[in-house]
C-alpha cells in the first residue's frame, strides 16, 4: 500500500512470513540502506552475506538496490526465517510500487511464500511410552523373563 511519510516521500508496504517470522517491510526512496528493528541490517543479520543478499535479492533483481531504503519490523523465529520473510515483504512492496515488477519477481520465486513450518509434536509416542511403563507392563515383562528362565532349566 502506498502512503507518504512526514517528509512527503512515497512509502510502499509489504508483509512477509516464513515459519514463525513476520516481517513488516517499508520501501522508502533513499540510498539502499537496510534497517531492521531500528538497527543497521548488517549488524542485525550478524554480517552474514547469505542473509544480507537474501533480504536485498528482489531489489537486485530489478536493479533498484541503491534507490530505495528498506525499513523492517520483524518478529518471531530465527535469522533464516526472518531473512526469508524480509525477502517476501520486499518483493510484495515492489509489486505495490509498480505492477510490472510482478513478472520478474515471480519468475525468480520471490513472491512465493514458503509453506514449510515446524511439525507439531505427536502425542502418540507419549501415550505409548506411558502404557509400556505402567505397573502391568513391567509385571508382564518380569513374568516373561521368569518363564524363559524356567524353560531353560
Amino acid at each position: 500500500m502506498q502512503a507518504t511519510d512526514t517528509s512527503g516521500r512515497a512509502v510502499y508496504w509489504g508483509t512477509g512470513r516464513r515459519k514463525c517470522s513476520v516481517a513488516r517491510v517499508r520501501l522508502v526512496p533513499g540510498n539502499g540502506t537496510l534497517t531492521i528493528n531500528g538497527k543497521d541490517g548488517n549488524l542485525y543479520l550478524q554480517f552474514n552475506p547469505a542473509y544480507l543478499s537474501l533480504a536485498k535479492a528482489p531489489l537486485e533483481t530489478l536493479g533498484l538496490e541503491n534507490e530505495y531504503d528498506i525499513l523492517v519490523k520483524v518478529e518471531g523465529g530465527g535469522l533464516t526465517g526472518q531473512a526469508d520473510s524480509i525477502r517476501l515483504g520486499v518483493a510484495r512492496a515492489l509489486c505495490e510500487l509498480d505492477p510490472d515488477n510482478r513478472k520478474p519477481l515471480k519468475i525468480e520465486g520471490y513472491l512465493t511464500r514458503d509453506p514449510r513450518a515446524k511439525e507439531r509434536k505427536s502425542t502418540v509416542c507419549g501415550k505409548l511410552g506411558r502404557l509400556l511403563n505402567t505397573r502391568n507392563g513391567n509385571r508382564r515383562k518380569k513374568e516373561e523373563g521368569r518363564r524363559k528362565k524356567e524353560e531353560g532349566r
